[in-house]
């Protein structure tokens, strides 16, 4: 069943994601938010299949850990899930994506209008410089900041490997950092289509205020977000275990 569930939600999740994609071309010539608009129409209705078919839904903690203005948001990376569940639960947020991303038909097209993050992760210190540059200009928008620390995705458990991006944006914008932590990827694996009934649980942290040194701000962001997403992996029944680690 839940092979089938999940071929049934693949099939729908395309065919909305076409039909947004082509209904919502006019937001292309008009102002940005009628994009960002089409964007949380189409995650809301991607996490209604998921919920409905699937059999998958998800929580959310620590809401009163929200920013009201614009901060960065350092989220764990196990899963697809993450990237469009950002897209609802913080309003308008400017998305750190790779370029090669933009080079998607239509998706593409509405991330550059949508005004999201795009950098070149070949590009070393230039990709850094630009990558400020952007982010400043988001801040300055009063816009949300997502950042996923460790680049990619990373199956249940694996080792972190934190990248020192998110210490520049933190050390350049002068805002706080809040950590996100989850257990996406016990039910959308990073790989395959498999989507596994349960629940999805996202936390947001307290934030951590700016100003802190780099060292002592990646170590304590490190911390905060493995020790809580190991918690939220235990609590929907991973463990440690070469069979689990094996899940994306």
């Amino acid at each position: 069943m839940i092979l089938l569930r999940s071929l049934v939600f693949q099939i729908y999740f395309w065919l909305v994601a076409a039909a947004m994609n082509i209904a919502w071309l006019p937001s292309l010539v008009l102002p940005r938010r009628y994009c960002v608009l089409g964007m949380e129409l189409w995650v809301a209705a991607s996490f209604w299949g998921l919920k409905h078919i699937a059999g998958l839904e998800y929580e959310i903690r620590g809401r009163e850990n929200i920013a009201p203005g614009a901060a960065i948001y350092a989220i764990k990376h196990l899963s697809m899930w993450e990237t469009m569940a950002s897209q609802i639960l913080l309003h308008d947020c400017a998305l750190i994506m790779k370029r090669e991303l933009t080079w998607i038909p239509l998706y593409g097209w509405y991330s550059i209008k949508s005004r999201q993050i795009i950098v070149d992760r070949g590009g070393h210190a230039k990709t850094m410089r630009s990558l400020l540059r952007s982010a400043k200009e988001r801040v300055g928008e009063g816009r949300p900041i997502v950042i996923f620390p460790e680049g990619t995705r990373k199956p249940p458990g694996a080792p972190p490997d934190y990248k020192p991006g998110v210490a520049g944006l933190y050390g350049t914008l002068g805002v706080p950092c809040i950590p996100v932590a989850l257990n996406s990827g016990l039910f959308w694996p990073r790989r395959g289509f498999l989507r596994k009934p349960g629940k999805i649980v996202v936390e947001f942290l307290p934030a951590m205020p700016p100003g802190l040194k780099r060292e002592p701000f990646m170590s304590e962001l490190e911390r905060r977000i493995e020790s809580a997403t190991k918690r939220l992996l235990q609590e929907g029944g991973w463990s440690p275990t070469p069979a689990n680690n094996a899940l994306a």
